[in-house]
């Protein structure tokens, strides 16, 4: 890979990091220098002669998109790529890999305790308990037996499935491509959406926002779902028209959801989905896990033992132009 002759070449990590992770880092690239922590203004030093970087900033946007700038690769530290500049990347030459892997277990976990909130109202009794207040809740339903369409198929798609299978669910599929996938019963392009949507009693959408999956999810989308089905994002805000989302759940269109992510973060102190007993919602934190900056480390690890062997990092590669 590029890199200066006989100069020192610089790793800077956008946020502090543990002794171990220093030292793993160190292990696998003895002879670079590793600038590493969260204040602003010690970090402003080093970025133009960063050559790796770990996360982004406003900052490093300021100072890497530079002709002058020796950034070669950004590894960022969350899975989504929406809020970076791609162009800017691909013009400069500036490969970037993400921290797609980290949240399979942790988000899928939250997509199962939603599903399982809902189906049998726990938020309400959570909310009727905080009240002392016993109350029925009238007919509850059941998740065995029933159908899950997963719209956006990868890491996190397929464990939801998984545990999906486990309560004897009905799987459909949602991907770019009809490539099978291990607990899908069945799998169809973004073209089948709208048969999956028919079909679900439940809508899980797992997708990064890019210029096809923007507003996917619409007013026609939620009148093609039943009545009685109940609609999970935890993807990405932008690909749902959370003013259609609201219109549906005002209006019985579909019977509830549960949200982690929104068009505008934090959800405004105004927003309607704020006041309705038929919502869930989480502050963007469902891929939150005590485990996230050792996975996180863990591919930065093997995209690091490629580079400084002369090779482009691999893992977790993003294509620029697809968005993700």
């Amino acid at each position: 890979m590029k890199g200066g002759a006989g100069l020192t070449r610089k790793i800077v990590a956008l946020q502090a990091l543990t002794d171990e992770h220093v030292e793993q880092i160190r292990v696998v690239a003895p002879e670079w220098e590793l600038i590493h922590g969260s204040n602003r203004e010690l970090m402003l030093p080093h970025l133009k002669e960063a050559e790796i970087l770990l996360g982004w900033s406003s900052a490093a946007a300021d100072q890497c998109i530079q002709p002058d700038s020796k950034l070669r690769w950004v590894q960022n530290w969350n899975a989504g790529v929406d809020r970076l500049p791609l162009a800017s990347f691909a013009a400069a030459g500036i490969l970037l890999t993400n921290a797609s892997g980290v949240h399979p277990y942790p988000i899928s976990e939250t997509v199962m305790g939603m599903l399982l909130s809902l189906t049998r109202q726990l938020h309400q009794c959570i909310h009727n308990q905080r009240q002392r207040k016993w109350a029925r809740l009238g007919e509850l339903h059941e998740m065995h037996g029933k159908t899950v369409g997963i719209v956006g198929v990868g890491a996190i798609g397929s464990e939801v499935a998984r545990l999906c299978k486990a309560f004897g669910m009905q799987v459909l599929g949602v991907r770019r491509s009809y490539a099978v996938a291990e607990y899908v019963d069945s799998m169809v392009t973004l073209d089948g959406l709208d048969e999956v949507l028919r079909a679900s009693d439940y809508v899980v959408v797992t997708l990064p926002l890019t210029e096809q999956t923007k507003l996917l999810m619409g007013r026609t989308q939620f009148r093609t779902m039943k009545p009685s089905a109940y609609y999970i994002n935890i993807g990405r805000g932008g690909t749902t028209d959370e003013a259609a989302l609201i219109e549906a759940l005002c209006s019985g269109t579909i019977a509830g959801a549960g949200l982690d992510v929104f068009e505008v973060e934090p959800l405004p102190e105004n927003s309607l989905l704020w006041q309705m007993d038929n919502v869930i919602i989480t502050p963007h934190n469902s891929g939150s896990t005590v485990h996230y900056n050792d996975r996180a480390m863990g591919i930065f690890l093997n995209n690091l033992r490629d580079y400084t062997e002369g090779k482009e990092p691999q893992h977790n590669r993003v294509d620029l132009h697809r968005q993700y």
